[in-house]
């Protein structure tokens, strides 16, 4: 089994400029498993090109609980599989909204709606824990009750995290430097089976959780982050709960495609993490969470918004957390979890200007909030210095690199 980077070569790139001409006879739209037949993929695939807008679909006229899809489309992709490009040009295109590369069974995305192994993500947000939400991406189950994560070694203390070097590195640079020190304690962090990485990936989120203040102990991880960041205040431990779930998992997003790639070379999960942090600093991914969190600086009260958003709009700067191409209707994040901060914090200033922003945002640019933004608004709610978005947003996604980790390992196996 060759490392994902070697698969480069067999990457499908996608060219609109290609014409599939119909016969002269009318042909019919296919049913979703004829189109996955076709195309030789899974119907989870099927649906990621439908909601990418590369296969249109309609309702069926016979069954109003399935639709048809496009025959049009459909071969066009077909012939375009037999194309084979150049690596670079593949992967640019797997990173741009295009063809997903892999097949995986790990996150959905279909109709402006979010799903963990077919698990709606916003039920899951509000009915489970994020121990549990991260066995589901892991292991493919959802125990009940609820597991907690494995401690940190007995080699690895509190003293030992708190002494991570701080001054001038950033939250998610913290978490790189700590990596080492506890794969370095971790005898069992080459055991790439999933009960191994189920071990050390208990392991890495609970040292990222202590790294963002909480203490090294074995409760929820909620809790944990709670006790750490706003110690006074239990209404925090549903809504990070909630937010970590939210932000386990994506799709094949760069970080998510980048996890996958360390992870088929045979690197241990702690090099996996460590990989896919890099790739969210990135200020093209979860950089976008810091330039959010300026933005709600900028606004010093809920009447600002309008005055500030239209100078950025004059001036040809972006306005960063509004618009998400896979959500046309709206990203369903970050409206689960804008609602239940100002359910929690409805007195909140934070509060009041992300209502004003949101509502400005609709009109003026016709765009809703995305999940960066419901992060930023939830790390001033808690009242958390900058760049806690970010690393809370890390915190959670770690649990899906560590899922498409173990996918890969199984690949390779």
């Amino acid at each position: 089994m060759y490392p994902l980077w070697y698969k480069y070569n067999n990457i499908v790139n996608i060219d609109y400029s290609i014409n599939i001409f119909k016969p002269m006879a009318q042909i019919e739209d296919m049913s979703a498993a004829e189109a996955a037949a076709t195309l030789g993929i899974t119907r989870a695939s099927l649906y990621a090109y439908v909601s990418r807008g590369m296969i249109r679909s309609r309702p069926d006229p016979a069954d109003p609980r399935a639709r048809r899809y496009s025959w049009e489309d459909i071969q066009r992709l077909k012939t375009q599989q037999g194309q084979r490009q150049a690596a670079e040009r593949g992967a640019a295109t797997a990173l741009s909204w295009g063809m997903p590369v892999l097949e995986s069974q790990l996150t959905l995305i279909r109709e402006g709606q979010l799903f963990y192994r077919g698990h709606c993500a916003i039920e899951l947000a509000r009915s489970a824990t994020f121990e549990q939400v991260a066995m589901l991406l892991w292991t493919d189950s959802l125990p009940d009750p609820a597991p907690t994560f494995a401690p940190l070694p007995q080699d690895i203390s509190a003293g030992d995290v708190a002494a991570v070097e701080r001054d001038g590195l950033t939250l998610l640079q913290r978490f790189q430097t700590a990596l080492p020190r506890l794969a370095a304690a971790d005898q069992g962090s080459y055991d790439m089976r999933p009960a191994g990485v189920v071990r050390s990936g208990g392991r890495i989120v609970r040292l990222l959780a202590a790294l963002l203040g909480g203490t090294g102990t074995e409760a929820p991880l909620a809790v944990q982050l709670q006790q750490g960041l706003l110690p006074s205040d239990e209404r925090a431990v549903p809504l990070l709960n909630t937010a970590l779930i939210l932000c386990a998992d994506h799709e094949l997003n760069v970080s998510a495609f980048t996890a996958r790639c360390v992870a088929s070379a045979g690197a241990s999960p702690y090099e996996v993490v460590s990989a896919g942090l890099s790739a969210l600093a990135g200020v093209r991914h979860g950089g976008q969470t810091e330039r959010v969190e300026i933005l709600l600086r900028e606004v010093a009260h809920p009447g600002e918004a309008r005055r500030v958003l239209a100078e950025r709009l004059r001036r040809g700067d972006p306005v960063p957390g509004f618009g998400h191409r896979l959500y046309p209707a709206g990203d369903p994040r970050a409206r689960a979890l804008l609602v239940a901060i100002a359910a929690s914090y409805p007195d909140l200033p934070v509060v009041a200007k992300a209502q004003a922003l949101s509502e400005t945002a609709q009109e003026l640019l016709g765009e809703r909030p995305t999940l960066d933004f419901g992060m930023a608004v939830l790390a001033q709610a808690l009242g958390s210095p900058p760049g806690t978005a970010l690393a809370l947003f890390a915190l959670g996604r770690t649990v899906g690199w560590l899922a498409h980790a173990v996918e890969e390992y199984q690949r390779g196996s």
